[in-house]
């Protein structure tokens, strides 16, 4: 409250006293003392949620040796965690949408370009004999890494292995009997908790930071990790934070501090850890190939809005939608097809599209697992056999979406949807295969727009039905009623979604 307000209130009640005190009754007060009746204050009986604030300093003191600060020595091609901020271009889409043009975010790693550098980070002992666990960014492009422990000594590492993906890697130094950090279960992890960090922003040595954590499974969106469900919290994390330890109260590991999500490069308030338990299984890999293998599905998947499940039959939201199966897949070999939703990947539940990526990940190629999709409005269990995600795969670039020339065109539908043939050499330069999909050349009915619908746009499938030409488009559309909800799976720029369109009882 500001002192204004509190003045406001202050003077308030000064003022209600002189007026109650002129109150008096016209009669006489009665000579015989009457008790007042004061109602008795109700006790809570709820128990106390919030004790008081925590101690972290027994936690610091057992567990600050085993943090240690990083140096990479890199050359002219970028220094890492330096302080430049992503270009708007680099930044995920769900961010990107939050917030207005010209902020900036900094990404794992500045993107700037000079002379020889030093990047600076941080990281932590989990063995005894000298492993190091740090970001990948940190010491990405490192021609030589230094790591510096609590007690002024020095050495030079070995890295290991390091995965983009995960933004890990694992380091290598040369000593014995070093204090090593315990670990944890990410996984017991829930918001509200109280977490910490120790490392070294711009270089200031174990600097303790807390917070609590303000979700956990979170993804932010962006390609390169779609395979870390990131703990997100509101500890303070700044450039040199990368790479050190997330703690429990119990001073147990559960996370590697990796980005943060500014809009003017600094803190405010939204950090992003690894879970410990992904990390370690990375670890497992980097020590034994130098490399993390991750498991493939083979499918592209999306949110299920209420529009769309609706359309699909389903009884909620829960699941991922699947709009594309790649071709000779595992996900194709199982059976799975456009418009099955995925509610359940070996026995974990799927509620989100963004749930399916870190499962599959963390899974190493040759894994058997069970899916559980939902098919016409009923459940349905297939078994798959993941393969390796190859690097081509898991950038996820898109194809080409080329218009063709026109063959036919036909319409009078009640989404006023007017399709176009493609002919062989349009469908070979989109990716499409031969007899698959119908170009929208014109949208007459304002519910497809409002939908999303677009001239440019490939219709493959109405439902579950493929569609190759215009008149089979037509056809599956001419019976739409007013108020039904139809499933269109379309391809755009190399995207493929599903939109789902309200017939209204305007016709084209």
């Amino acid at each position: 409250m500001s002192l204004s307000a509190r003045s406001n209130v202050l003077s308030l009640l000064i003022l209600t006293v002189p007026l109650a005190a002129c109150a008096r009754p016209a009669d006489p007060a009665p000579a015989t003392p009457v008790a007042a009746s004061v109602p008795a204050v109700a006790q809570s009986s709820a128990p106390q949620l919030v004790s008081g604030l925590p101690d972290f300093t027994n936690l610091v003191e057992q567990v600050g040796p085993g943090v240690v600060n990083i140096e990479a020595q890199i050359g002219s091609r970028r220094t890492a965690d330096a302080g430049e901020a992503m270009g708007e271009d680099e930044i995920p889409e769900f961010f990107r949408r939050m917030l207005p043009p010209g902020f900036q975010m900094p990404g794992p790693g500045d993107r700037g370009r000079g002379p020889r550098g030093v990047s600076a980070g941080s990281g932590f002992i989990i063995s005894a004999d000298g492993y190091v666990l740090t970001n990948h960014h940190v010491i990405d492009g490192a021609d030589e890494v230094k790591v510096k422990l609590p007690d002024r000594r020095e050495f030079t590492a070995k890295v290991i292995g390091s995965d983009q993906q995960y933004d890990v890697a694992l380091l290598k130094i040369e000593a014995k009997g070093l204090p090593v950090v315990r670990l944890g279960d990410s996984r017991t992890l829930k918001p509200g908790q109280w977490v910490v960090a120790i490392g070294s922003p711009f270089g200031l040595d174990h600097s303790v930071t807390a917070g609590v954590v303000s979700a956990v499974g979170r993804s932010t969106g962006g390609q390169e990790q779609r395979y870390v469900p990131f703990i997100q919290t509101d500890v303070a994390i700044n450039q040199g934070n990368s790479g050190g330890p997330l703690l429990n109260t119990r001073g147990e590991v559960v996370g590697i501090n990796s980005q943060i999500f500014s809009a003017s490069g600094g803190y405010m308030g939204i950090s992003f850890a690894i879970p410990i338990d992904l990390a370690m299984g990375a670890v497992d890999q980097l020590k034994a190939t130098g490399k993390v293998s991750r498991g493939q599905l083979g499918v592209v998947v999306e949110p299920l809005t209420t529009e769309k499940a609706r359309g699909m039959g389903a009884a909620d939201t829960r699941g991922a939608l699947v709009n594309q199966v790649l071709e000779d897949s595992p996900a194709a070999k199982a059976g799975l097809v456009p418009g099955d939703i995925i509610t359940g990947f070996n026995g974990a539940r799927i509620n989100d599209s963004s749930d399916l990526p870190p499962l599959v990940g963390a899974l190493t190629p040759g894994t058997k697992a069970t899916i559980t999709v939902i098919r016409d409005g009923k459940p349905k269990d297939l078994s798959v056999t993941l393969t390796e995600l190859s690097e081509e795969s898991a950038s996820a670039s898109g194809l080409p979406a080329v218009p063709g020339k026109p063959a036919q065109t036909s319409g009078n539908n009640p989404l006023g949807i007017v399709g176009q043939d493609l002919d062989a050499n349009a469908r070979k330069q989109m990716g499409l295969k031969a007899g698959e999909g119908v170009l929208i050349s014109r949208i007459n009915g304002s519910a497809a727009r409002e939908a999303g619908l677009a001239p440019g746009m490939v219709v493959l499938q109405v439902g579950r039905t493929p569609v190759g030409s215009a008149a089979a488009l037509n056809g599956q559309l001419k019976d739409v009623k007013a108020g039904q909800t139809v499933m269109l799976l379309v391809r755009q720029g190399g995207v493929t979604r599903f939109l789902a369109v309200t017939a209204d009882d305007a016709k084209p």
